[in-house]
């Protein structure tokens, strides 16, 4: 289990922050919020620098470089850890009927390393509780191999794999606790 204190930071729910304080990096002040439509540009930036690693690899640029995320803000729900006011990474998630949907987690390679990935990941499982789903699937490419096994290290299961552009993707998913009962609870999409 993460644990990370965090402190409401005022404003609208769609707005709210998560302050947090990192005790793997001594000093440093994180921020968990909502994305808006103004940080599409940066969510772009980061995720491209996240991603070009792979390039050599599989011969192309990963999904996930391509993405239009003008358009993903609108529609997904992407929450950014901020580490000292600096982009360090992301968590884009798809609510869907039975399951949350990881869509990207991506660090910014100067910030790789330091634990934030699973803070995320963490993030993401406590989202799919208030949403009261028991379920998270999440994919990534066969020859991502360190990706695999950090998903596998969080309790994820490997479900299937399907051919995509030339290679394969790892399907895998991981069943929550308990998520109550009631109506499901709606996140606002886009923080501004």
């Amino acid at each position: 289990m993460i644990a990370w204190e965090r402190a409401w930071v005022g404003g609208a729910p769609s707005t709210r922050s998560w302050a947090m304080e990192d005790s793997s990096v001594s000093g440093a002040s994180l921020t968990l919020r909502r994305a808006s439509r103004a940080d599409a540009p940066a969510i772009t930036v980061m995720t491209r620098a996240a991603y070009a690693k792979w390039i050599p690899l599989i011969g192309r640029e990963p999904k996930p470089m391509g993405a239009d995320y003008a358009e993903a803000v609108r529609t997904h729900l992407i929450d950014l850890l901020y580490a000292n006011g600096e982009l360090a990474a992301l968590v884009e998630t798809i609510p869907e009927p039975t399951h949350l949907l990881i869509e990207n987690l991506a660090v910014s390679p100067a910030f790789q390393g330091r634990g934030y990935g699973v803070r995320l990941m963490a993030h993401a499982e406590q989202l799919a509780a208030s949403l009261r789903l028991g379920e998270i699937r999440l994919y990534t490419n066969k020859l991502f191999a360190e990706n695999v096994r950090f998903y596998l290290r969080l309790g994820y299961r490997v479900d299937r794999e399907e051919a995509f552009k030339g290679g394969s993707l790892v399907h895998m998913s991981k069943r929550l606790e308990a998520t109550g009962k009631g109506p499901r609870n709606r996140p606002p999409r886009d923080g501004g």
